[in-house]
């Protein structure tokens, strides 16, 4: 897999400048930089000017503080779990907080580490209608408290995930905004009386700023008085989020527009055929023979198969790049090892590139075509490419 460092840095830039001065970025490289290196993304959005990466937990935060050095701040929006505390000083990794045990687990590790009050920063997360993650609003009153004069936490930022956002015009998004503006006026008096209050307000990721909805974030911002924080994924690995319902013609933001012409996929996944073999008609392919040869073909066999992240459901309903030209998946992909059939394909030789997701020729195959085809979407497609895929940095520092 080749990770492209230029393409990516190009994005973040792109998508800074966008963005406006006035809002920070976040650089995610959660869950291996999206699956596309960790090691390899993170330095990479650091020296693009990143001044803040989002990771998923602390254990992730260890990985991005090893593969960047002191700086940029990291942020584990997974929370902290119990006996991760001091871990998390130690590594000047920033948490998430929005459950009471997180707070006594940071509280802890502070006191224990002699640290000063209000020297440790946390992100207070708000639920405004996703059930998932986040303190529930009537849940607010003893969380804050615990942010009094002799805590040794304060609040840096208020943050708050929305779930709808690449929804054209969707109602979704300005009810949660809506929800999370009658919560800031109480998290920021409580911030006053503490002398601990936030600095950001971090909401919305790339389909927000593709979108359009990070002016309403912007606005609600400053009239908190909070600096804007946006999240950005997606796009910076080079993926213009889908929006459902799409956009009618001529009403698309601009930024949307530019995205989709400035963007550019970081990320390229080969491999390499095995051997070419000629198989007679009636000969099947696979576990339990769901393809059948109805002539005589010649098939490739690759080395690729689930175990790498190909996933199972594209046998028989897929193709990948050989020479330029698309050969379709025949039979059950294996955990190893799949079959491509090359018969419309000449010359076909071992050791020949075999592209699963990038460009050949004239041809590209995208993670909205593995999606499409898997029943999934692009986050999915990236992150279950595996370990033992070995991740290598082109295009230059």
């Amino acid at each position: 897999m080749e990770t492209n460092t230029r393409s990516l840095k190009d994005n973040y830039r792109f998508l800074r400048d966008l963005a406006g001065n006035d809002v920070e970025c976040m650089a995610i490289v959660k869950a291996n930089a999206y699956g596309h290196g960790l090691e390899i993304c993170a330095p990479a959005a650091a020296a693009a000017g990143a001044g803040w990466l989002g990771v998923t937990s602390v254990e992730e935060g260890v990985s991005a503080r090893a593969a960047c050095g002191a700086t940029p701040r990291i942020l584990a929006i997974g929370g902290v779990f119990p006996g991760q505390g001091a871990a998390a000083m130690a590594h000047g990794i920033t948490c998430v907080v929005w459950e009471p045990y997180q707070l006594d687990e940071l509280e802890h590790a502070a006191r224990a580490a002699g640290l000063a009050a209000h020297s440790v920063a946390v992100h207070l997360e708000i639920d405004t209608g996703m059930s998932r993650q986040g303190a529930a609003l009537d849940a607010l009153p003893p969380l804050l408290a615990r942010f009094g004069a002799g805590s040794p936490l304060r609040i840096e930022a208020v943050m708050t995930h929305l779930y709808a956002s690449d929804e054209a015009h969707g109602e979704t998004t300005a009810a949660q905004l809506a929800r999370l503006e009658t919560t800031l006026a109480q998290i920021c008096k409580a911030g006053d009386a503490s002398a601990s209050g936030p600095e950001y307000l971090s909401v919305g990721a790339s389909a927000a700023l593709l979108g359009g909805t990070a002016s309403a974030v912007r606005e609600i911002a400053s009239r908190s008085n909070l600096r804007p924080m946006l999240r950005l994924g997606l796009a910076l690995y080079g993926l213009v989020p889908d929006f459902d319902p799409e956009f009618l013609p001529g009403e698309a933001p601009a930024a949307l527009d530019g995205a989709r012409q400035q963007l550019r996929p970081i990320l390229e996944w080969k491999t390499q055929v095995v051997s070419v073999r000629t198989i007679p008609a009636g000969a099947e392919v696979g576990y339990n023979g769901t393809f059948v040869a109805t002539e005589p073909m010649r098939v490739a066999l690759i080395a690729a198969g689930y175990a790498d992240g190909l996933d199972r459901r594209l046998g028989n309903r897929f193709s990948l790049l050989i020479r330029g030209q698309r050969a379709p998946l025949v039979g059950r992909i294996s955990m190893d090892q799949a079959v491509l059939d090359v018969t419309e394909i000449g010359d076909v030789t071992p050791g020949d590139e075999v592209v699963i997701l990038g460009a050949q020729g004239g041809e590209t195959i995208t993670a909205f075509d593995h999606a499409q085809a898997s029943g999934t979407i692009p986050w999915e497609v990236f992150t279950r490419i595996t370990p033992r895929v070995q991740r290598i940095e082109v295009g230059g520092h």
